[in-house]
């Protein structure tokens, strides 16, 4: 494991990755300029597609999250689109290439350096039948922390749930979608939110598309509330940070470019966000070093 540079981080910095599928390309620049400069802050919590990119943060290993998101072998690539594969897999998603074939095969995961890391992880997975929202981690277990990284990134519906200890799971992004409150709760005081939405970003509210979560969740109310209640906590929570941002208490990393669609497949338009996020982490880095640098 290489050495980090000495940049002084305060013990009470944490990095906050928001999900978005393939607009988490832009949290996966941004974290690749980081480590290009060794630069790895102390805690990390990561949500959906910004879980995938918390582990290879905490794995060091630089570009193995964009080339997971830009695959160009067609072959390898995770969206199903044979009508036949959807049916079978209950999945528009390929959740087996994602988290068995591209860690194992075809994107090798480093389990070595992420177990023996000390940098803290959480990983934010949905319970369904709590509908709460959980933050796991696994520094032992290769098919455990593989299954948590699964389970917060299984959309609902698009993705199957996810057993772990008993218990089935979705998407993270359902109950806890910018875990800035659990890092505050968990004694973190100095937080870099990587958004990847635009400034002044909110889901539309309202209960359309219930119908769809009460029949396809029937056995699980409290997930089919979560769901409903998404967009309404979502946009709670970025009043929040907009504010705390304006006051300096928290420091944002967002796109100033248009956003790419959660399942944008255009590679030049991908590469174009990794790109931005690269680029915008790069322009705010001193001032990030001097919001982080321990007091």
């Amino acid at each position: 494991m290489n050495e980090t540079k000495n940049y002084s981080i305060t013990k009470s910095g944490a990095v906050i990755l928001e999900g978005g599928a393939n607009r988490g390309v832009f949290t996966a620049g941004a974290l690749d300029f980081l480590m290009e400069q060794e630069y790895y802050i102390p805690h990390v919590i990561g949500v959906s597609a910004g879980a995938c990119n918390a582990l290879d943060y905490v794995s060091r290993q630089i570009g193995r999250t964009r080339d997971c998101m830009i695959v160009t072998d067609e072959k390898n690539r995770y969206v199903n689109k044979n009508i036949k594969t959807i049916v079978e897999k209950k999945a528009l998603l390929d959740m087996d290439m994602v988290f068995e074939r591209y860690p194992y095969e075809i994107f090798p995961f480093d389990f070595d350096t992420y177990f023996a890391s000390p940098q803290t992880c959480e990983l934010v997975v949905t319970n369904c039948e709590t509908g709460r929202a959980e933050y796991l981690d696994d520094r032992e277990n290769k098919e455990r922390l593989l299954a948590i990284g699964r389970a917060s990134s299984s959309m609902p519906i698009a993705c199957p749930m996810v057993e772990i200890d008993g218990n089935e799971y979705v998407d993270g992004g359902v109950a806890d979608s910018i875990p800035i409150i659990r890092s505050l709760k968990t004694g973190h005081r100095k937080n870099v939110i990587i958004l990847t939405r635009n400034f002044g970003y909110r889901k539309k509210e309202g209960t359309r598309g219930w119908e769809l979560y009460v029949a396809a969740f029937r056995k699980y109310p409290n997930l089919v509330r979560a769901l409903v209640n998404r967009a309404k906590h979502y946009n709670q929570v970025l009043e929040c940070i907009e504010k705390w941002e304006e006051e300096g208490s928290v420091f944002v990393i967002r796109p100033e470019i248009p956003a790419v669609s959660r399942l944008e497949k255009d590679e030049e338009k991908l590469r174009e966000f990794y790109q931005h996020g690269y680029d915008q982490m790069k322009a705010n880095f001193e001032a990030l070093q001097e919001f982080l640098k321990e007091e």
